[in-house]
């Protein structure tokens, strides 16, 4: 799966989960297009798939998401499908599902991930290929929102529809903001800007020479979500991060509570 890099890094920046949609339908062309990014991510991983079904969702909801409001008028939405047998599929998918919401984002559509509080059972309606072994782990409404917030989503992000995140010194681990170079910054405060299951922000960072560390704050799921989904989504971030800066590299996995660690090469 290719990385567009400077279109990601933008939508890193401007990405925020809505929950109210208008009627405005996705033109055919850019489903399409959706669709074929989809095709191309999903041979990212074994383990770990997107499913865009064009129809609207209000029924996938179940009434209130989190604290402020309850999701309808998108038309159409994605599933998030995991293989459960598989060691690493929440990291995978959090890193699959973040490139197909941040593929969406530059296109202009708004996206929110829902990882609780909807009918799995009415997912499973519109997806006939599931194995026994896969799991629809989380889904994304798509469609348009209004520029304008409603007042469920202004008392959550507060005045100002801003991220809400933890300092980079509160998040790094051994290491103070102003020790590192510049361009681990960069790649730091991207995955800082990751979207979680009730903003938890699950993740914390190491930085040793030329790699990265993100392990979990604790080892206790919060809400029957695993942080290693959010950690997979502040994977994708980072790297697009860094790449914004020119550190390409690899990941590897580790062991709990550790998550992965990227090396630039």
């Amino acid at each position: 799966m290719d990385i567009p890099v400077k279109r990601w890094y933008e939508g890193i920046k401007v990405r925020r989960s809505r929950r109210n949609y208008n009627s405005k339908i996705i033109p055919a062309d850019l489903l399409d297009e959706l669709k074929s990014f989809v095709r191309r991510a999903n041979k990212r991983f074994n383990d770990a798939r997107i499913v865009v079904i064009n129809q609207n969702p209000d029924e996938v909801f179940k009434g209130a998401i989190g604290s402020y409001g309850k999701i309808k008028g998108a038309q159409a939405y994605a599933a998030f499908v995991g293989d459960m047998t598989s060691k690493n599929v929440q990291e995978n998918l959090g890193y699959l599902g973040e490139a197909f919401i941040l593929e969406a984002t530059s296109f202009g559509l708004s996206t929110c991930w829902v990882g609780g509080f909807f009918r799995p059972e009415i997912v499973k309606e519109h997806i006939t290929d599931l194995s026994p072994a896969e799991k629809v782990i989380a889904v994304t409404p798509i469609g348009y929102s209004d520029e304008n917030f409603s007042i469920r989503e202004k008392l959550m992000f507060g005045s100002k529809p801003f991220h809400k995140r933890k300092d980079i010194n509160e998040l790094c681990i051994g290491s103070r903001q102003e020790e590192l170079d510049p361009r681990i910054i960069t790649a730091l405060e991207a995955a800082r800007l990751a979207p979680s299951a009730v903003n938890r922000q699950p993740w914390r960072f190491t930085v040793e020479g030329k790699s990265i560390k993100i392990s979990v704050d604790s080892d206790k799921d919060s809400f029957h979500l695993s942080k290693r989904l959010d950690c997979g989504i502040a994977m994708l971030h980072l790297e697009v991060g860094a790449l914004y800066q020119g550190l390409s590299g690899s990941w590897e996995y580790l062991e709990t509570p550790d998550v992965a660690s990227f090396t630039v090469k």
